[in-house]
């Protein structure tokens, strides 16, 4: 079995005619690239507008398309931007995201419905609490946040991204870690069932 090529090789692969390493990367990252809009957005709707409009534009991109970078860092540099765009045209913040069924972005996705009651109200409440928790973050502390856990963007990644200086970007993350920290210290999370 050959290993999985990594992002940067299917890009330059579909920027050279092949349709299916688009749709390889297009797979690996539709999930977590939704989520990061979802959350740094608050609305479902917006969040898929600006997700169509992130995967236009690497379409559009990819016959220009050169590896500088990790794919993720130009992938999210793009959605990253898409969001200031669309603030700065309605002169609005982000709302309050709120979970809605199915559609959540932190929802499980083994749907696996053999879970005790119990057990499925406490996740929820803890999901809600998180969500809450993520909520609360200072917009910059929340996008960085989300880029690392989402888009899986290192410091320099997330610096680079949101077009801000590393000690910055590595800054937000930390205040965020240590708000989410303070945030959640009542909960008693342990690893056993």
């Amino acid at each position: 079995m050959q290993p999985a090529a990594d992002d940067e090789t299917l890009m330059l692969r579909y920027r050279d005619g092949d349709a299916a390493a688009f749709e390889a990367l297009f797979a690996r990252h539709r999930g977590a690239l939704y989520r990061f809009l979802r959350r740094q957005c608050g609305s479902a709707p917006l969040a898929e507008e600006l997700y169509q409009e992130a995967w236009i534009r690497v379409i559009d991109a990819r016959s220009r398309y050169e590896p500088r970078a990790r794919f993720t860092t130009w992938l999210y540099t793009i959605a990253h931007n898409l969001l200031a765009d669309h603030y700065r045209r309605t002169r609005r913040r982000p709302q309050e995201a709120t979970l809605d069924d199915e559609d959540d972005a932190l929802a499980d996705p083994s749907g696996d419905l053999r879970r005790e009651p119990l057990s499925m109200l406490d996740r929820k409440r803890l999901t809600e609490r998180l969500v809450a928790a993520i909520d609360a973050l200072p917009e910059t502390q929340r996008e960085a946040f989300l880029l690392q856990q989402e888009g899986g963007l290192s410091v320099e990644e997330i610096a680079a991204a949101t077009g801000v200086g590393f000690e910055t970007a590595k800054s937000r993350l930390r205040y965020a870690l240590t708000r989410l920290r303070q945030s959640l210290a009542d909960l008693q999370l342990t690893d056993s069932p």
